[in-house]
C-alpha cells in the first residue's frame, strides 16, 4: 500500500493529467480533445461549403475537396462525437450509480491515449502526400492500392488505434455499470442514461470488432499485397460494404443512443417531472440495441442483392423505427403539464424532438428500397444523415455540455450567451440541410465538388453555405461564452443548481477525488429526488465513514499510446521513401507498447487509502 501522503504530493499540472486515472480528469480530457477535432472537421465544412456556394467555383481543387469530405465525415464520427460522448459517459456513471471511479481506472486512461493517437495519426496525413479520399467509408475499390494515396494507409491504421480505444473503453463501461452500481442502485433504478451507454458499450463491442477486422483486410490489401478487395485476383469489393455496414449502422445508434440518455436526463431534471414510462424507455433502448445489427444492408439496396433481401432489411428499417417512437412520445407526455424551465439545456433538449423526428421521419423514407433507388446517390441523404448526426447527435451533447457543466467545472455557463448560441445554431443548422432535402429530390448528386447553374440549385445551394455559416458563428460565441464564465461566473458550491433528480446532483461542487465520502444507500429511481420529498434532502450512507481506497495515476497509458502511434507509422511507411527501415520503427513503437505493458503487468501497485482524518477535512472544506 502506497501512503496517503506519497499521494497527494505536489506534482506538476502536466504531469498530473499525465498519469491520471481519474474518471472525471479522463472526461475532461476527452471534452477537450473531441472539441478540437469537432471544430477542425467543422472547418473543413466550411471550406467545401465555400466551393459550393456558387456554381462552377474555384475555390478549392476536387482533389482538396474529396479530401475535406472524407476527413470531415471520418473526424466527426470516429474522433469528435464519440469522444465528446466518452466524457460525458466517463464524468457521469460513475456518480449516477454511486461509484468512486470505474471498473478499470488504468485502462479508462489507456483508452483515452489510444484514441488520441490513432486520431493523430489520422490528422498527420496531410504533412505526407495529402489525406484520405476515398470517402468517409473508404469503399474499395476507390481505396485500394490502385487507386487510392497514400492517405488511406493513415486511414486505416489511424482508425484501427481509435477503435482499440473506444472498444476497450466500451468494455470497461459494461463492468462499470453491472458490477459498480451503489446498494440499492438495482438495474430498474438505473438512470436512463446509464442505461443507454450500457447498451452502446455492447454495440461498441460487437460493431467494432467487424470494423477492425475489415480495416486489417483493407490494410492486408495494401501494405502486404493481399487480395480480400480486388476482384482480378479473386476478391469481393461487396464483402468490404458487408463488413462496413454491419459496423456502420450501429455506429449510428452508438452515436445517438447517449444522445437519447442525455435528453432523458435533462427533460425531467427542466419539466420538474419524473421520466413518463421509464420502464418502456428501458426496453426501447434493448430492442433499439438489438435491432440496429438487422439493418445494415439498407445502405447497400442499389448494390444488388436483391429484392427479397432488400425487403427483408426494408422491414426491420422500419421495425426500428417503432421503439424510437415510444422514445419520442414519452419525452413529450414528460413535459406535458410540467414545470418547465427554459434554460439553454433544455432548449436543446426541447428542441431536439421534433429535428430528430423529422431525420427519423426521411430514414423511413430511405427504408423503401424502390425509393432508395432514387435518393440513393443525392443530397437527400446527406440531408438525412445530417438531421440524425446534428440534429439528434449534436443537439444532445450541447444540451449535455450546458446540464454538467457546473459540476464538472463549478460554475455555469452564462445563460444569456447560450440562449444567443442556441438560435443561431439552430437556425443556421435547419437553413444548411433543410435545404439539402430539396436539392436532392430535384437531382444534385453527392459527393461533387462543382455544379452547373440554370439546374435550380444555385440559391439552395447559397442558402446552405449561408447556414454553415451562421452554425460557425455560433460555435464562436460558445466558445466565447466557455472563456466569459470561466473569467467572469459565480462559482457555484451547492450540489445540486439545477434541482435536479439522479445521484451526481448528491456530491460536491467541485466533486471530490473520491466521489463519496460514504457510498450512498439508493431507495429510489431518482434517489436525489425521492431523497428531498421523503428524506431530509441528504443521500443516506450504506457505510460508515472510514478511509478511502483509491488507484494511482500512471504515466504507462500514456507511453502505450505513443509506442502504438509508433508502430501505425511504421506500417504506413512500407510505401513512403523514408532514411528509415519500416521494420525498425514497427519494433521501436512495439517494444515501446509492449514493454509499459509487460511493465503494468510486473508492477505489484495497490493503489493508496485516504484516511479517515483526511476524509473528514476535504468534506468540511468542501460543505
Amino acid at each position: 500500500m502506497v501512503s496517503e501522503a506519497t499521494n497527494t504530493r505536489k506534482k506538476s499540472v502536466l504531469w498530473d493529467w499525465l498519469t491520471t486515472v481519474d474518471h472525471k480528469k479522463i472526461a475532461i480530457l476527452y471534452l477537450i480533445a473531441g472539441t478540437l477535432f469537432f471544430v477542425k472537421a467543422g472547418l473543413m465544412a466550411v471550406l467545401f461549403r465555400i466551393q459550393l456556394i456558387a456554381p462552377e467555383m474555384e475555390f478549392i481543387s476536387g482533389q482538396t475537396f474529396n479530401e475535406l469530405v472524407t476527413m470531415h465525415g471520418t473526424i466527426m464520427l470516429f474522433l469528435a462525437a464519440t469522444p465528446l460522448i466518452f466524457a460525458f459517459a466517463n464524468f457521469a456513471i460513475p456518480l449516477q450509480i454511486g461509484a468512486r471511479d470505474v471498473a478499470f481506472p488504468f485502462v479508462n486512461a489507456l483508452g483515452f491515449w489510444l484514441f488520441l493517437s490513432g486520431g493523430i495519426l489520422l490528422s498527420i496525413s496531410w504533412f505526407f502526400g495529402g489525406a484520405p479520399d476515398a470517402g468517409w467509408t473508404s469503399y474499395v475499390p476507390l481505396a485500394s492500392r490502385e487507386f487510392g494515396g497514400l492517405g488511406i494507409d493513415f486511414y486505416v491504421l489511424g482508425l484501427q488505434i481509435s477503435g482499440f480505444g473506444t472498444l476497450i473503453s466500451g468494455i470497461n463501461f459494461i463492468v462499470t455499470i453491472i458490477n459498480m452500481r451503489a446498494p440499492g442502485m438495482t438495474m430498474m433504478r438505473l438512470p436512463l442514461f446509464c442505461w443507454t451507454m450500457l447498451v452502446t458499450s455492447m454495440l461498441i463491442v460487437f460493431a467494432f470488432t467487424p470494423l477492425a477486422a475489415g480495416l486489417a483486410l483493407l490494410m492486408l490489401d495494401r501494405i502486404f499485397d493481399a487480395q480480400f478487395f480486388i476482384p482480378g485476383e479473386g476478391g469481393n469489393v461487396v464483402l468490404w460494404q458487408h463488413i462496413f455496414w454491419i459496423f456502420g449502422h450501429p455506429e449510428v445508434y452508438i452515436l445517438v443512443m447517449p444522445a437519447f440518455g442525455i435528453i432523458s436526463e435533462v427533460v425531467p431534471a427542466f419539466s420538474k417531472k419524473r421520466l413518463f414510462g421509464y420502464t418502456s424507455m428501458v426496453f426501447a433502448v434493448l430492442i433499439i440495441g438489438f435491432l440496429s445489427f438487422m439493418v445494415w444492408l439498407h445502405h447497400m439496396f442499389t448494390v444488388g442483392v436483391g429484392p427479397i433481401a432488400n425487403s427483408v432489411f426494408a422491414i426491420a428499417t422500419m421495425t426500428i423505427a417503432v421503439p424510437t417512437g415510444i422514445k419520442i412520445f414519452n419525452w413529450l407526455f414528460t413535459m406535458w403539464g410540467g414545470k418547465i424551465k427554459f434554460t439553454t439545456a433544455m432548449h436543446f433538449g426541447a428542441s431536439f424532438v421534433p429535428t430528430f423526428v423529422l431525420g427519423g421521419v426521411t430514414g423511413v423514407m430511405l427504408a423503401m428500397a424502390p425509393v432508395d433507388h432514387l435518393y440513393h446517390d443525392t443530397y437527400f441523404v446527406v440531408a438525412h444523415f445530417h438531421y440524425i448526426i446534428v440534429g439528434g447527435i449534436v443537439l444532445g451533447l450541447l444540451a449535455g455540455l450546458f446540464y454538467w457543466y457546473p459540476k464538472m467545472f463549478g460554475h455555469k455557463l452564462n445563460e444569456t450567451l447560450g440562449i444567443i448560441f442556441f438560435w443561431i445554431f439552430y437556425i443556421g443548422f435547419h437553413l444548411t440541410f433543410f435545404v439539402q432535402h430539396i436539392l436532392g429530390l430535384i437531382g444534385m448528386p453527392r459527393r461533387v465538388y462543382t455544379y452547373l447553374e440554370g439546374q435550380g440549385m444555385d440559391t439552395m445551394n447559397f442558402i446552405s453555405s449561408v447556414g454553415a455559416f451562421l452554425m460557425s458563428v455560433a460555435i464562436i460565441i460558445l466558445v466565447i461564452n466557455i472563456i466569459y464564465s470561466a473569467l467572469k461566473a459565480e462559482r457555484i458550491t451547492e450540489k445540486d443548481p439545477w434541482d435536479a433528480r439522479t445521484l451526481e446532483w448528491a456530491t460536491s461542487t467541485p466533486v471530490a477525488e473520491y466521489n463519496f465520502a460514504q457510498t450512498p444507500q439508493v431507495r429510489s429511481l431518482d434517489p436525489v429526488f425521492y431523497e428531498k420529498i421523503h428524506g431530509n434532502g441528504e443521500m443516506k450512507p450504506a457505510e460508515p465513514l472510514d478511509e478511502i481506497h483509491m488507484p494511482n495515476g500512471s504515466i504507462l497509458p500514456f507511453i502505450m499510446g505513443v509506442g502504438m502511434f509508433i508502430a501505425g507509422f511504421g506500417f504506413i511507411s512500407f510505401h513512403m521513401d523514408l532514411f528509415i527501415s519500416p521494420y525498425v520503427i514497427i519494433a521501436i513503437g512495439g517494444i515501446t507498447f509492449f514493454g509499459a505493458m509487460a511493465a503494468r503487468s510486473l508492477q505489484n501497485d495497490h493503489g493508496y487509502h485516504i484516511d479517515k482524518e483526511t476524509v473528514e477535512s476535504m468534506e468540511k472544506e468542501l460543505s
